[in-house]
Parts: structure tokens; C-alpha cells; sequence
């Protein structure tokens, strides 16, 4: 599921940016590409995934650290209904808590380390995306980052302090959007706890049977994706603007457009 991640990470992201007060197309899509990059860090917790492989030894380290730790809180507080399982994968970092912690230390760190702190997190948001979604991504992610630097007001670095404290929303919304989708297959996710559901206290949200998908299958690649690469655009602020206006040109009879003159 990892670029159906980064694309619904994306979609909150642009969808977000205004309220936090990201209102520029420069900070929206600074804001978003966080998003939609941290909304592939929950799989840290796995040794396989792109987040784990994405600077060596490094982040192999991390995903180490994080799967005994979110082991031992497992063995610690499940409930006496929870599964005879490890607790090492989709347990600790795929919770609320993990989202909210995060975006609190990110925009903490953000904060403090002004612009410079807010381009790290953004690179590196850019770099989980670009596992999941392909070396393609490289390019394009250096097109956008030129027309940003060419296309930004002037006072660029206070663009990105502007968003610094905010930044720390889009690690948490991305980290938080990777649960929903997760909760949205057949193994569920238990983005809830420490909350108690039915004896558990590591309860795998999930909606009913008819309406959960197998990660990789039609659901996911046929209507999953196609709907949200469309809205990726769309949401990119002045598109639906643009594309009203456009289509509003084509359907307006030309006598109408000649008595309005």
C-alpha cells in the first residue's frame, strides 16, 4: 500500500494546509509533500519496508529499536482478548498516540530550528514518498523544488517559518492517515489504543467485511488509487479554480458571452 499512502498523505495534506494557515501555493505543497511523505513512517516498524531500508544502517537501526520497544509496551498493556501475537508490526507506531507524539516533536523541533529544520523534515518527507512512489519521483521532486525557488516571494526563508510550528500537523495528519488506510484492509489497525474495545486493548479497527480490501489487489490499484491521483491534483490550490473556469468557458453559449459584453 505504500504509494496509495503517500497519495491519500498528499490529498490531507493540501486539504489541511489552509487551515493551519499554510494559504500560499509555495507552503501548501511544502506542507503536503511532509504529509505525504510521513504517512509511510508508520511501517517503520517493519525490517522490510521502504522507511526502514531508506538510509542504511541508520533508519535499519531505528526500525530495530522501535519494534522491541513497541514488543515490550505490547506485552505490557494487552488486554486479555488480545492475540497471541508479537506486537512488533501495525501495534505502536500505527496508534494515535505515536501520530500525535510525533507532530508534537516535530513541531517542537521545527520551531526551534527554524527554516533550516523545516527544508529536513520536508527532504526527508520527499525521500519516504520517493520510496514508495518510485525513482521518478527524484526528477520531479527537483522540478518543483527549482520552480519553488524560482516561482517563492522573495522572502523565502520566511515562507518556511511560517509553517515551521504548523509542520508538525502534517507529520501527524500523514502518520495518522497511514492508520485509516490500514484500518480499511482485512487485518485492520489498532490506531486506538490504549483504549479498551471488547476486552482488547489493542482493538483492530476495521469496518465490515463487504467493505475492506486485500492490500494490492483490484480495490486498492482500480478505484483506490485512480480516485485519489485525480484528487491529488484537483486539490492543489487555483486547479479546481482553474478547471471551473475553464469548463464554465466551454458550456457558456457564445450569444450568452456576447450580450454580457
Amino acid at each position: 500500500m505504500g504509494r496509495t499512502h503517500a497519495l491519500t498523505g498528499w490529498c490531507a495534506g493540501l486539504a489541511l494546509a489552509p487551515v493551519v494557515g499554510a494559504g500560499t501555493v509555495h507552503q501548501a505543497v511544502v506542507f503536503a509533500a511532509t504529509t505525504a511523505g510521513f504517512a509511510l513512517l508508520p511501517d517503520l516498524d517493519h525490517p522490510g519496508a521502504r522507511a526502514s531500508k531508506l538510509l542504511g544502517w541508520f533508519t535499519g537501526a531505528i526500525s530495530w529499536l522501535l519494534r522491541r520497544v513497541s514488543a515490550a509496551l505490547y506485552a505490557l498493556t494487552k488486554g486479555p482478548r488480545d492475540e497471541k501475537v508479537t506486537g512488533k508490526h501495525r501495534h505502536l507506531s500505527h496508534t494515535v498516540l505515536f501520530a500525535v507524539g510525533l507532530g508534537f516533536l516535530t513541531s517542537w523541533g521545527t520551531t526551534e530550528g527554524g527554516p533550516w529544520a523545516v527544508f529536513g523534515v520536508v527532504v526527508l518527507g520527499l525521500l519516504l514518498a520517493e520510496g514508495a512512489l518510485g525513482d521518478w519521483l527524484l526528477p520531479v521532486s527537483g522540478a518543483a523544488v527549482g520552480w519553488w525557488v524560482w516561482t517563492a516571494p522573495p522572502d523565502k526563508t520566511a515562507q518556511l517559518a511560517e509553517i515551521s510550528g504548523w509542520l508538525g500537523v502534517a507529520v501527524a495528519a500523514g502518520c495518522f492517515v497511514h492508520c485509516l488506510g490500514d484500518a480499511l484492509t482485512e487485518s485492520g489497525c489498532p490506531f486506538l489504543f490504549p483504549i479498551p474495545i471488547a476486552g482488547e486493548t489493542w482493538y483492530e479497527i476495521r469496518p465490515p467485511k463487504p467493505l475492506r480490501f486485500r492490500t494490492g489487489k483490484n480495490v486498492e490499484n482500480r478505484l483506490i488509487f485512480p480516485v485519489f491521483a485525480i484528487a491529488a491534483v484537483v486539490l492543489i490550490p487555483g486547479v479546481w479554480d482553474y478547471l471551473f473556469t475553464t469548463v464554465q468557458g466551454f458550456l457558456t453559449p457564445d450569444g450568452t458571452q456576447t450580450a454580457v459584453h
